[in-house]
């Protein structure tokens, strides 16, 4: 077969073409497709797309009738009426009663409000005469019949459908939903539901694929998921090509022994574009293969990377605006809104990059905070609010620049969600979740970046609230010297949230037999660190201190983790043999705990939120859902004697949330 000279890649070898060139070449191959149309109920049209012109065949109200209750009467016969000349009109014969959408009788052309007629017997009296049609709905004033009702490659809404109807339509035409068959691959993948053995991977980016697609008025069509084996996927890709518009293989996209999907591609067809110059999602393939065993039309196959990320952007990027397109739809560009990002986001010269990013408004200030970068992190792209794309050819953004973001999420629930940037406890997913189920307007957002940063974002006001548990080694107090040392002369209520016990969290029956932090200098033994700036790493960098120990000396000192679930899991799986954390995040995993202090885990408040409806709403939580409170003891490891007491409020010995602040 004679390769595209387009072809943007070597056999074997995965390229690094251009975003815009790819879109470029990928709409030049195939955005001119459109599927074909079909008649479909007007009822069932919610969201289809017209094929052609809808035009009135009847006029709406198709007959002269009543705009309100009263008498139906001849205009001419209301003149001369007065306040000091009353007109009387016999009922039956000069005044009719109808009600609101009746026809008028036949010789009728106007009506008398109900309240505007004095009924006297056989008669009404009137004192003001009435114009030619008042008060009437004449023929057509809604719909004339061959009125335009929507023109074609118009995507129906319900007033669409009302409209239609009315006008005399049962039956429209419209385009044809494109189909997507989406190819699972890969002999380690299983279905939802089955329990995963070691190496399993549950298959789940189909879903949320096909779930892309039906938003954006296509049907999918998912197929089953085809084991590592050429002859297998070749095999389903020209079953797929029989009866869809695109064709979507997942996964097997890059360069591994058992990506097959080049091959497949090539054998059938031909590569336009095999690898991306963007960040996540290079190992993308775009094709072109002919329908029915190569005698059909050019069909559009894309090899879509396995991780999750990679998969939804890449997929996002190519497939939706070839189903729009299809169904002669454009794109609508997304909401993007300039924020000032939080903290620094370095970026490698030469590769586009799209950064997940959280948002809030804090204090009139749009605050863009990154998100975990990983092209495997799904739960990154639930909790991202947008997107920030970094050039090629830059090396990122500094913290506080301004930057734009492609919004995910409607700028309402942006505008309600609290900032919290700071340590890491489970309790905030529980507060969150609360939070929501009390008060639907509004989302609590967390960053954890530790207590420190936490402070340091909180003083340059990019959050709401900082979860903080600093200890000061001079005072033994917790949080108060941090605060009036990063944030003088700002007001800042701690308001504390639990007591809570931390220590070493070690494998079930506890294998490597650790003890103390004297542990963790043996050769047999290794550690995982949270990252600096956290309050648990200065809780250790303390009792190292204390007990003689040289953090040099630890295996695995270096390798930090962001939340003590992190931890928890790198426990767990073997990735380390202890860990400093929470009780709640030990007894989370299965793990054993071997205690090391009581710590107070506080919310740092600035006082100009405390008033906002949002932060009450948040508060209201803390000191009085009993729902709440029942779930953060039911985990283990936390005390909430002081749930919800303000223990500082600036300088002041006495506060005005009520009770009596303390040092």
């Amino acid at each position: 077969m004679v390769m595209n000279p387009l072809t943007r890649d070597i056999f074997g070898e995965i390229g690094a073409t251009g975003l815009d060139e790819a879109l470029a070449l990928w709409l030049g191959a195939f955005g001119a497709l459109r599927t074909g149309e079909e008649t479909t109920p007007v009822a069932h049209s919610l969201g289809r797309v017209t094929a052609e012109a809808v035009i009135a065949r009847a006029s709406s109200p198709s007959f002269h009738s009543s705009a309100m209750d009263g008498y139906a009467v001849r205009f001419a016969d209301t003149f001369g009426a007065s306040e000091t000349s009353p007109k009387r009109l016999r009922l039956k014969d000069e005044a009719v009663y109808v009600n609101t959408g009746e026809p008028l009788p036949d010789g009728m052309n106007a009506v008398v409000m109900v309240e505007d007629a004095n009924v006297s017997g056989e008669f009404i009296e009137i004192i003001g005469p009435l114009t030619p049609w008042q008060n009437v709905r004449p023929v057509g004033e809604d719909i004339v019949e061959t009125e335009l009702i929507i023109p074609e490659n118009s995507r129906i809404r319900p007033v669409d459908m009302a409209a239609m109807l009315a006008a005399g339509h049962t039956e429209i035409k419209v385009r044809k939903r494109p189909k997507v068959a989406l190819i699972p691959t890969g002999s380690e993948m299983v279905e939802p539901g089955t329990p995963p053995k070691k190496g399993n991977i549950i298959e789940s980016n189909s879903r949320m694929l096909a779930g892309l697609v039906t938003e954006w008025g296509g049907e999918p069509i998912r197929e089953a998921t085809v084991p590592d084996d050429i002859e297998g996927l070749k095999q389903a890709t020209s079953d797929a090509l029989k009866g869809a518009d695109i064709v979507v293989v997942l996964s097997g996209a890059s360069a591994g022994t058992k990506d097959f999907t080049r091959k497949v591609v090539l054998e059938l067809g031909e590569v336009l574009v095999h690898g991306l110059n963007i960040k996540p999602g290079k190992p993308l393939l775009l094709g072109s293969i002919k329908a029915g065993g190569g005698h059909g039309p050019h069909r559009p196959v894309m090899g879509i990377p396995g991780y999750p990320v990679s998969a939804y952007l890449t997929f996002t990027l190519f497939a939706r605006p070839l189903i729009l397109g299809m169904q002669g739809l454009c794109p609508e560009e997304p909401e993007v809104l300039k924020a000032r990002l939080s903290r620094q986001a370095a970026s490698p010269m030469g590769q586009e990059e799209f950064l997940r990013v959280k948002v809030g408004n804090v204090g009139g200030n749009l605050i863009a905070t990154p998100l975990g970068r990983g092209a495997g992190l799904l739960m990154s792209l639930v909790r991202a609010d947008g997107l920030l794309k970094i050039p090629a050819m830059s090396e990122g953004r500094a913290s506080g620049a301004e930057v734009e973001v492609m919004l995910l999420r409607s700028r309402h629930e942006i505008e309600n969600t609290i900032v919290s940037i700071g340590s890491h406890d489970n309790t905030l997913d529980l507060l969150g979740n609360v939070l929501k189920k009390r008060h639907p307007d509004f989302s609590l957002s967390s960053a954890h970046v530790g207590s420190m940063g936490g402070l340091v974002a909180l003083s340059r006001g990019e959050a709401h609230i900082a979860p903080t548990h600093l200890l000061d080694e001079e005072t033994g107090t917790y949080n108060v010297p941090f605060i009036k040392k990063l944030m003088p002369g700002k007001k800042v209520a701690l308001i504390n949230l639990v007591y809570r016990v931390q220590g070493l969290m070690v494998r079930k029956g506890n294998p490597k037999a650790v003890r103390g932090f004297e542990d963790l200098l043996r050769e047999d033994v290794t550690f995982i660190n949270r990252q600096k700036g956290a309050g648990t790493r200065l809780l250790l960098d303390k009792r190292l201190r204390e007990s003689g120990i040289d953090p040099e000396k630890i295996k695995g000192y270096g390798r930090e983790e962001y939340t003590h679930m992190a931890v928890a899991s790198a426990v767990l799986t073997g990735m380390a043999d202890t860990g400093l954390g929470i009780l709640a995040a030990a007894n989370a995993l299965g793990l054993d705990f071997i205690p090391v202090t009581e710590e107070r885990y506080d919310l740092a408040v600035p006082a100009e939120f405390i008033e906002t409806r949002m932060l009450r709403a948040l508060l209201d939580v803390v000191r009085g859902d009993g729902e709440f409170r029942e779930s953060v003891i039911g985990m283990g490891g936390y005390d909430i004697r002081d749930m919800g007491r303000v223990m500082y409020e600036g300088g002041s010995a006495t506060s005005h949330f009520g009770g009596s602040a303390a040092s």
